[in-house]
């Protein structure tokens, strides 16, 4: 008898922040996969089986989650945030979608979570209070040509831009090109939010003008938010809030 494949969201860091609904699911489960730094943010059980790998292999991940599901086990899939942003839950589509008759029994649920984005929103008041898009840096599985593209339509849409995984030790440059075409299409005071492990005990927020933002503030556990041009930093009790109105001014 087949059994399940429940992929979820463990939220940005703080277990606060782990939805009832996903924790649930986890109480549910036989199996547990996923990267390694995730799989030490869940309590292990009695029974059951955790199934660590390295970041990279997300592909592995969801077949091995299907064939353990296969054979009737529940398998639960965890991502950071929510599963549904550059995550595991389309890599898991992406395998059953080749073989998709082969687990064609197998029951599958995505449980969201609170995505790293809408966290380091909320630190700084609602930056995102518009539209908005996100765009993933990291050029493992995409070409820095599109990434570029992106950018420059985002910019040129004057959305406010949320930038996931950044800066890596191993692609430093990516970031650097980024800012470089920022600060060439973007006014030079627009707001940036430099969050890093927002919700842990290592949080920092930095907010600074586009101008003097630079690449080493940034790394992969950050989440980089830039403004459109209607955003707007005001003062309330003693603190800077960052936020774009929901009405848009020409």
């Amino acid at each position: 008898m087949s059994g399940r494949v429940i992929v979820v969201g463990l939220g940005p860091g703080n277990p606060a922040q782990i939805t009832p609904q996903v924790s649930r699911a986890v109480n549910l489960a036989t199996d547990i996969i996923g990267y390694f730094p995730y799989l030490k943010r869940i309590i292990p059980k009695k029974g059951v089986r955790f199934h660590p790998s390295d970041n990279r292999f997300e592909s592995e991940r969801a077949k091995h989650a299907l064939d353990l599901a296969e054979a009737g086990s529940i398998v639960l899939i965890v991502s950071s945030g929510d599963p549904g942003v550059f995550a595991m839950a389309a890599a898991l589509f992406e395998v059953l979608e080749k073989n998709s008759l082969k687990w064609d029994n197998i029951n599958i649920e995505i449980l969201p979570g609170i995505t790293a984005m809408m966290a380091a929103a909320a630190r700084v008041g609602a930056p995102l209070g518009h539209d908005f898009c996100a765009i993933n840096l990291s050029d493992n599985l995409k070409p820095w040509s599109i990434i570029e593209k992106r950018i420059r339509s985002a910019v040129d849409a004057d959305f406010a831009i949320a930038f996931y995984n950044p800066r890596s030790i191993s692609r430093p440059e990516g970031f650097q090109k980024t800012l470089r075409l920022l600060k060439l299409y973007c006014q030079s005071d627009r707001p940036v939010v430099f969050a890093k492990a927002v919700s842990t005990k290592e949080e920092k927020i930095m907010t600074v003008p586009i101008s003097k933002a630079r690449p080493d503030m940034a790394d992969m556990r950050t989440i980089v938010i830039v403004g459109s041009s209607q955003t707007r930093i005001i003062q309330q009790n003693g603190r800077e809030w960052i936020y774009t109105p929901r009405s848009y001014l020409s």
